[in-house]
């Protein structure tokens, strides 16, 4: 139960002090002139975890030994700046914020709200002073709780109160998108940073902020220390913190999705220039049937083509290649491998005439679209300059019978530049001839070692370097391949 009111207050005070009561479910203390705490309600008891009145001490000075008081921000209170010092200095308390806790602990145990009630006696002049004490710290702690969970949301966010349109709070994830310090942001307006400026939707958004009401979804661009604009996503939620109505405004980020579109069109517009502008021949087909996209004016006269005549249409409407398996097997290692390198075709061009080409060609992405880029080099002079020297070099050399196994296969490698060019014979020496020579009799590496006299070790090393040499991997191709030169 509330102690009686001490007697030895004026009756014009203790009236005062029973209307005020009366009134309130907040803590009350009464302190006399000289500094002396005279009376607390149980509410201000309880604010303060006691459960009587000489545990707040007897004066202002005992009270300021047995509590610690702090401000929001944490800075520590000295004892001649407590509330109840500063009505005992004539200073008036309108609202004042406090942390409190028992001297001694590490942390506050509540949050107080003061304010000072000055109270005259009969003569009208004061008879003693009260503080009235209203326990906000749930409230302050569901504000921490929201303000921990705010800062820790990487969405960026900011807080607007819509009583004066100020920015309230602004979150870690808004700061570094803008990099916007945090103390531009808080207190500004939202003329000063108007968040809306260029919105999708405008007049809707603003129509919205005015009434207090959900914002949707909807593009803008922000405005960016050093007068840059990001472009974002906004909507804004209607929300109450404390007493205020606010507005919280969250934002997706979109200026990397746009920085990767402008670099894409304009990698894609350096491409096209890149491609029309190629003096050598390139075409795009689709990787459906292949059909035709787009050439290049190297591949248009090249082919002996227009444009009008062959795009979008599909490959062998009309034919281009001399050879359709030569066009198939393409095709296929594309599908499979996703691209060809230097490979030796035979194209045919408008008046079916044949042009030797070296072909390379590679799947790629395009606006979006898979096509795959196919480059033909023109080799049919460089072919015909190797085929005229062959020529000359037959004439000249009718009897040819003097000329060695290697210039022979150059010869006929130059003949014919697809079939597979002959390794060398004389790339073998001596004792690997031995070996192949027996391999092709068909003995096994234990027989050649026991018939050469040689250890096991030294005929596999023998019979490795051998297919290394000339190209093979089993028994059986070494052996084809002797026999063509002889060697068995």
């Amino acid at each position: 139960m509330t102690q009686p009111l001490p007697r030895v207050l004026s009756s014009n005070t203790l009236l005062h002090l029973e209307q005020l009561i009366s009134g309130l479910t907040a803590g009350v203390i009464l302190v006399d002139l000289s500094g002396t705490i005279l009376w607390a309600n149980d509410a201000a008891l309880a604010m303060h975890g006691v459960g009587k009145l000489e545990d707040l001490g007897a004066t202002a000075d005992e009270y300021a030994t047995r509590f610690s008081l702090s401000l929001r921000s944490g800075h520590r209170l000295a004892s001649r700046d407590y509330p109840i010092m500063r009505i005992l200095a004539g200073e008036t308390i309108p609202d004042l914020i406090v942390e409190v806790a028992a001297s001694g602990a590490h942390q506050a145990s509540w949050t107080h709200h003061i304010r000072d009630v000055l109270l005259t006696g009969d003569d009208d002049e004061p008879d003693c002073l009260a503080l009235v004490i209203q326990d906000v710290s749930e409230q302050f702690e569901a504000e921490q709780r929201f303000e921990a969970m705010f800062q820790a949301n990487p969405a960026p966010a900011l807080i607007l109160r819509l009583a004066d349109q100020r920015f309230a709070r602004v979150n870690t994830g808004f700061l570094e998108m803008t990099g916007y310090p945090r103390t531009a942001i808080v207190g500004r307006s939202l003329y000063d940073l108007d968040i809306l400026n260029g919105a999708k939707m405008l007049v809707l958004a603003k129509e919205r902020l005015a009434a207090g009401k959900t914002i949707p979804q909807m593009e803008a661009e922000l405005p960016l220390p050093g007068g840059q604009t990001g472009l974002v996503v906004l909507a804004g939620q209607p929300i109450e913190i404390g007493d205020d109505k606010c507005m919280l405004f969250t934002f997706t980020d979109l200026e990397p999705r746009r920085k990767a579109e402008r670099s894409l069109r304009d990698s894609e517009a350096h491409f096209s220039t890149l491609f029309q502008m190629a003096p050598v021949a390139m075409a795009l087909t689709s990787p459906d049937g292949h059909r035709m996209i787009e050439g290049n004016e190297a591949f248009w006269r090249l082919t002996g083509y227009s444009a009008t005549s062959f795009v979008g249409r599909a490959a062998g409407d009309p034919e281009l290649w001399a050879n359709i398996q030569d066009r198939n097997a393409a095709e296929q290692d594309i599908e499979h491998g996703g691209g060809v390198r230097n490979r030796d075709v035979q194209l045919l061009d408008a008046k079916n005439q044949p042009v030797d080409c070296l072909l390379s060609a590679e799947r790629m992405v395009l606006r979006g679209e898979q096509c795959t880029l196919w480059l033909f080099q023109d080799i049919s002079a460089r072919r015909s300059s190797e085929l005229e020297l062959v020529a000359a070099i037959e004439a000249v050399m009718t009897d040819a019978s003097w000329f060695s196994r290697s210039i022979m296969d150059k010869l006929a490698s130059l003949k014919n530049p697809r079939s597979e060019p002959k390794k060398e014979v004389q790339e073998l020496t001596p004792r690997e001839r031995e070996v192949l020579a027996l391999i092709s009799e068909g003995l096994d590496d234990k027989a050649i070692a026991q018939r050469l006299a040689l250890s096991g070790n030294t005929v596999r090393n023998h019979v490795a370097s051998i297919y290394g040499k000339i190209g093979v991997n089993r028994r059986p191709a070494a052996v084809a391949w002797a026999r063509d030169r002889g060697l068995s």
